[in-house]
């Protein structure tokens, strides 16, 4: 009986990990475990880790499943083609108050080229070099991420950056985005000098400034948890994947 209750604990485990479901996840080792000690209902904890992008903000924002979280971030998870079958869904009041926000490195624009040269990712950041390749104003843009852009302009929606980028690189920023054919913003929101909160506490902070001014956030999208978590997220977020590092 032992082996089929394992066999059954193992199955659970996997069913626990649904995309769909991602509150209670458990580790396939610890089913075993339980079920050939002592042949009872494995006690089933939460996969929260306390490090990454998916640790400490994952669990923050209810996406505690490692699974799909490793999915997302490595782009194992693809052909989803949610962003822009929820624009085709939306019925819009027509009043030009809806709203669609953008993160902007590795959203709208690829730093891909600098890191092809610095390991991917995986050697230390440094800030000198990277700004050094901002300021060059190259960064070429993400095509999928263009076309919902140009599909929002076409169906009335403001669409508006909100970048950690600083507010010194304004103009080398709105350079770049011109020069990949990107206009027609709403605002370009950057991070004002001596701001020492965290990503999420700045970028909620400006989301809630867009609502209480009387915007509706119908979209909202980044290629890091700290773009999508924290109040207002806007009516839909979408987590674009990042693999190569990723902002507390």
């Amino acid at each position: 009986k032992v082996p089929i209750l394992v066999a059954v604990a193992l199955m659970a485990a996997v069913a626990s990990c649904s995309a769909r479901e991602p509150n209670i996840c458990m580790p396939l080792a610890e089913v075993a475990a339980t079920a050939a000690d002592d042949a009872v209902a494995p006690l089933i904890h939460a996969l929260r880790p306390l490090l990454g992008s998916g640790g400490q903000l994952g669990s923050h924002g209810g996406v505690p499943c490692d699974s799909w979280r490793l999915g997302v971030e490595a782009y194992n998870v693809r052909d989803w083609k949610m962003a822009i079958a929820y624009l085709d869904s939306l019925r819009l009041a027509g009043n030009g108050k809806e709203v669609w926000v953008f993160d902007i490195d590795e959203t709208m624009l690829s730093n891909l080229p600098y890191y092809a040269t610095h390991g991917f990712g995986a050697r230390p950041y440094n800030a000198t070099s990277y700004n050094a390749y901002v300021l060059e104003g190259s960064a070429p843009a993400l095509p999928e991420t263009k076309r919902l852009y140009n599909k929002l302009l076409t169906v009335g929606i403001k669409p508006v950056f909100l970048t950690g980028r600083t507010e010194d690189q304004r103009a080398i920023t709105v350079a770049n985005l011109r020069r990949q054919g990107i206009s027609g913003w709403m605002n370009l929101l950057l991070k004002q000098p001596g701001f020492k909160g965290s990503a999420v506490i700045y970028k909620s902070g400006e989301r809630q400034k867009l609502q209480d001014a009387g915007y509706v956030i119908v979209g909202n999208i980044g290629d890091q948890w700290s773009d999508i978590l924290g109040a207002p997220e806007g009516a839909r977020t979408f987590k674009l994947p990042d693999p190569m590092y990723y902002i507390g």
